[in-house]
């Protein structure tokens, strides 16, 4: 389990390495470089909604991959989503500017951050998931969050890229090229994702599988309709929250409040710190008292605070800032940490693979693909504190809770013998009814 945890988080981190440093990017150059003939606040849109169109991508990815997962196994997943993230992303550094090639440079742009968005998708399932169907089921909350850190490993590395290219280079040699060097080292960490990946052993859940599903994604439609729409509406704030924070208000930040960039990155670097060490510890909680609490806990947590964040972000001042995101990563995390346990544990073996990952990607569509965009938009009507993205976010939140409440608690009872087979047995009762009936 260690190995495995160990790899499946290497692997996430460099995945996710690739899609945050295009979102820091977006926040910071891409607008002039690739939309000059906008205004900074059209082109920093522009640049938005090329980055949303990686997150329209994911479900697609999801799709594609998860079939692959659950017809052909876990491990195959693994290499081919990281070798197209990474192929992907080390192209995004070497398109040419609007300036260079016209219209045809946005364009490019735009088909690469759907590649990315498209592996990325796959990525998701299959890390987890060899993770989770090895488990023991009593730490399975445990050593499923392994991979949950990959996403605040692969943001601290790309921010962190960008931190010290920033303090290093004057802002003509970072628009000029320093920009591209982050996305040049994909290249780099792809190589060593795929070597941690080449000795992995497949799942043993699949390898027990005698039946798999001819169309994985028409039976999850047929069967979990219901399941799919709760859990992508569940996971949209953890999303929004998170890009919010990330994307959002770095842009907010250095054009609207004339916060420099190292302080920006500073304050979210630290949050998504904190966000990443406490993850495998809120996760043993899940084990204990279960997924659903968790996950309830953490999105009431988030519609309290997001006013508070707002208002501390419209300061300008580093201490309130970070603690306005701390608070919010707090709450992201108390619903994340077991998300990689609960989504794999609501569907049967046979579309799991599938069926987890579309609604986790799911969620990024409804929560993260928008919440830049919508954000900047409410952000220039406004005054100096932001009101209307704390209402649209708070709205967000409420929406989740809703359909936390919906989803069962999947958490096998500790010391139940039996208990997987009997939950297993309920899943199978269940699978025609479109109830989406967890699965041990």
């Amino acid at each position: 389990m260690p190995r495995l945890a160990a790899a499946s988080l290497a692997g996430t981190a460099i995945e996710f390495y690739d899609f945050f440093v295009y979102g820091t990017a977006a926040a910071l150059i891409l607008g002039p470089l690739f939309f000059p003939t906008f205004s900074p606040v059209a082109g920093t849109l522009a640049a938005f909604a090329t980055f949303g169109v990686g997150f329209v991508a994911r479900p697609l990815g999801s799709v594609l991959f998860g079939h692959i997962g659950d017809r052909r196994g876990r491990r195959p997943v693994l290499v081919a989503s990281l070798l197209l993230t990474g192929a992907s992303t080390v192209a995004v550094g070497c398109v040419p500017t609007y300036d260079t090639i016209g219209v045809l440079a946005p364009l490019l742009l735009l088909v690469l951050r759907f590649l990315q968005g498209l592996g990325l998708g796959g990525e998701w399932g299959g890390a987890v998931l060899l993770t989770v169907e090895h488990a023991p089921a009593e730490r399975r909350g445990l050593w499923s969050s392994f991979p949950q850190v990959g996403p605040a490993v692969g943001f601290l590395l790309a921010n962190g890229v960008v931190l010290g290219l920033s303090a290093t280079l004057s802002e003509a040699q970072f628009a000029a090229w320093g920009w591209r060097v982050p996305f040049w080292a994909a290249g780099v960490l792809a190589l060593v994702g795929l070597w941690l990946r080449s000795s992995l052993p497949e799942s043993p859940s699949f390898l027990e599988l005698d039946d798999h599903a001819r169309v994985p994604i028409a039976e999850v439609l047929r069967d979990h309709w219901r399941l799919l729409l709760l859990t992508g509406g569940a996971l949209a704030i953890g999303y929004a929250i998170f890009y919010a924070v990330t994307t959002w208000s770095l842009a907010y930040g250095t054009e609207r409040l004339g916060v420099s960039r190292t302080v920006m990155l500073t304050c979210i670097m630290g949050a998504v710190l904190v966000k990443g060490a406490l993850t495998p510890l809120v996760a043993m909680l899940g084990d204990r008292y279960g997924r659903r609490p968790m996950c309830l806990a953490g999105c009431a947590a988030a519609a309290l605070w997001m006013f508070p964040m707002v208002a501390f972000l419209a300061t300008g001042r580093p201490l309130p800032m970070f603690l306005g995101f701390l608070g919010a990563m707090l709450s992201f995390i108390t619903m994340f940490a077991v998300i990689a346990a609960y989504l794999p544990e609501l569907y049967e073996p046979r579309v799991r693979c599938t069926g987890a990952a579309v609604g986790y990607n799911l969620g990024g569509v409804l929560g993260g693909a928008l919440t830049p965009i919508v954000a900047t938009a409410l952000a220039e009507q406004g005054g100096r504190v932001p009101w209307g993205v704390a209402a649209y976010l708070t709205a967000i939140a409420l929406v989740s809770l809703g359909c936390f409440a919906l989803l069962p608690e999947t958490r096998p009872v500790p010391g139940e013998a039996g208990a997987k087979a009997e939950v297993e047995a309920e899943a199978e009762a269940g699978a025609g009814s479109g109830a989406g009936a967890p699965t041990g």
